[in-house]
């Protein structure tokens, strides 16, 4: 006789540390959760006041970051990267966040392990604002390497109709006001691992290389992936922004271009920030091109903000205010 725990599931661990994990998810409640969790599925009423409401979603994971989670076995900043990632994507819309569900899967499950991230995942949907209201958690032996799991997670938030932030209010000589990246967030891992653990001479995550003032590359690469929403909202509500930028995968350029219509263009003048030390380390140890630097990480700017060239003093007293330092890093032009 074989039971499905002797196959390497253990439901009643399951069970368990998902009960566990009720204490962080009843700290993220909010007004407009219906029901409780355990449900089929996660119920949230949609707020009143609204005169056009638009669901705003986005769903993403945090990438080969997990696998320096690995190596440091430090799991209670990973769920916060998530959610912060997450919430910039919508937040970038014009939308506030409402709601957050998450996915966590492994091969054996380690109640410590799950606890923790769960733990960051709550960290971070209450820095945001936003009620975790469900997620799943599966245990499939033989398809993750031992100690390993995925993490992945889904925001919906709400914006006004006529609100959204689309790219189509930009116009030429709006000014690009950057804020500062606190480091690699969650994109380009799988080159910056290499960097840092591939190359001939490899480090060790907690060796502290020499240009990382000090810190230790555990330190540096688990830096939690800020969250914008604070600076985000106040443009908006001040209406002092015509659209964002989330600096991710694809660099400032990248992502700047997604809102940045045709015929117009932009400059980005990469002297006018300096860039946190990491990403000096990183190219200098693995012999990165500039090109590939620029298009791979964030350098130092996590999020661009478009804002006209006659409001641009306005928008930087606005997030000064909030103890921001945005830096003046291009202008749109017409090509």
């Amino acid at each position: 006789m074989v039971t499905y725990k002797d196959t390497g599931v253990d439901i009643a661990l399951g069970d368990k540390v998902v009960t566990a994990a009720e204490a962080y998810v009843a700290r993220t409640q909010s007004e407009g959760v219906v029901g409780k969790l355990g449900a089929f599925g996660g119920f949230f009423e949609v707020p009143r006041g609204y005169k056009h409401p638009i669901l705003v979603s986005s769903v993403d994971g945090v990438g080969t970051k997990l696998k320096v989670a690995f190596m440091a076995d430090r799991h209670d900043t990973i769920g916060e990267d998530l959610v912060n990632h997450c919430v910039n994507d919508i937040a970038v819309c014009g939308a506030k966040p409402l709601y957050f569900l998450d996915y966590f899967a492994t091969g054996k499950l380690k109640a410590g392990i799950f606890e923790a991230v769960v733990a960051g995942i709550a960290r971070g949907c209450e820095n945001n604002g936003c009620a975790l209201i469900g997620g799943e958690t599966a245990e499939m032996p033989d398809f993750y390497a031992a100690g390993e799991y995925d993490l992945a997670g889904t925001v919906v938030g709400i914006v006004e109709k006529d609100q959204i932030l689309d790219g189509s209010r930009v116009r030429a000589d709006d000014v690009l006001l950057g804020l500062p990246s606190n480091g690699l967030h969650t994109n380009g891992f799988t080159l910056a691992r290499h960097a840092c653990f591939g190359t001939r001479d490899p480090f060790g995550i907690h060796d502290r290389p020499q240009g990382l003032r000090g810190r230790t590359l555990q330190e540096e690469l688990l830096r939690v992936h800020r969250s914008y929403l604070k600076p985000i909202r106040a443009l908006c509500n001040n209406d002092l922004v015509h659209a964002f930028a989330h600096v991710t995968g694809g660099g400032i350029e990248g992502n700047t271009r997604r809102v940045v219509p045709p015929p117009l263009s932009f400059t980005v003048n990469y002297a006018a920030w300096e860039r946190p030390a990491i990403f000096d380390f990183v190219q200098a140890a693995a012999e990165v091109p500039e090109q590939d630097m620029r298009r791979t990480f964030n350098l130092g700017i996590g999020l661009v903000a478009l804002v006209s060239a006659a409001g641009a003093d306005d928008a930087r007293a606005c997030l000064e205010s909030l103890g921001e330092n945005p830096i003046e890093i291009g202008k749109v032009v017409r090509q």
